[in-house]
């Protein structure tokens, strides 16, 4: 499930939305979804959409704008967009607008909604975080939204990125997890092949079907070598 936008807010996802069910949502410009955040998680490909917008490596701008960590559940590496310490709020929050609104993250272009990815099927399903902000003319549709927001073009990229991540987060769960003594080693060699291994004059995509293909038979002989 994508993180939630809201904070300091009471919201509540709502049902699963259809392509074609009513979706009464255009965002305003207020900027309160990009004000006091602290739970915004980068997926290797917003990653690579920033640095690329950025002009910078992906290395770079993780070790610049965000945090690194273990997450306790899947025992996969994450990446935390840190927010401006001065202000709180996201750091590509500028004069009430996103400075990289092009390349921002997926979560920022599907707010306010909610996406859950099914990691055997691919299936995607969508839920509202209500109440809904800014206006809400009739007649749009939730296909009309995603499409306003360019989700279309980059669901499979997603889509994979969840099967893989899920699989990979099953991996090292049934080698013990942060127990096994060449975990560590393992976390390291995982995100460089998840978000920082990429040549930005290069389309992700293929380039993260490469790193996990090296990926993969690294995590086998952990598996083959457990409790050795």
């Amino acid at each position: 499930m994508v993180e939630p936008g809201r904070s300091s807010e009471n919201w509540a996802l709502g049902p699963v939305l259809a392509m074609e069910e009513p979706f009464p949502f255009v965002c305003v410009g207020c900027g309160d979804c990009c004000r006091q955040r602290r739970d915004l998680v980068l997926s290797g490909y917003d990653l690579y959409r920033i640095a690329r917008r950025l002009r910078l490596s992906p290395r770079i701008v993780a070790h610049a704008f965000c945090k690194s960590y273990v997450a306790p559940q899947s025992c996969l590496p994450a990446l935390r967009l840190t927010p401006d310490p001065k202000t709180g709020n996201c750091r590509f929050f500028e004069g009430n607008a996103c400075a990289i609104h092009e390349a921002r993250p997926l979560a920022c272009a599907l707010y306010p909604l909610g996406q859950s990815i099914d990691p055997v099927t691919a299936q995607t399903e969508y839920r509202a975080q209500l109440p809904l902000c800014g206006a809400c003319p009739e007649g749009r549709t939730l296909r009309d939204y995603l499409e306003d927001s360019a989700i279309p073009e980059r669901a499979g990229i997603d889509a994979r990125w969840a099967v893989v991540c899920t699989g990979i987060s099953r991996q090292l769960q049934a080698i013990g997890g942060p127990d096994h003594p060449h975990f560590a080693a393992a976390v390291r060699r995982i995100e460089r092949a998840l978000y920082l291994d990429y040549d930005l004059g290069d389309e992700f995509y293929p380039q993260f079907q490469q790193n996990t293909q090296v990926l993969m038979p690294l995590l086998a002989r952990m598996l083959e070598n457990n409790g050795c």
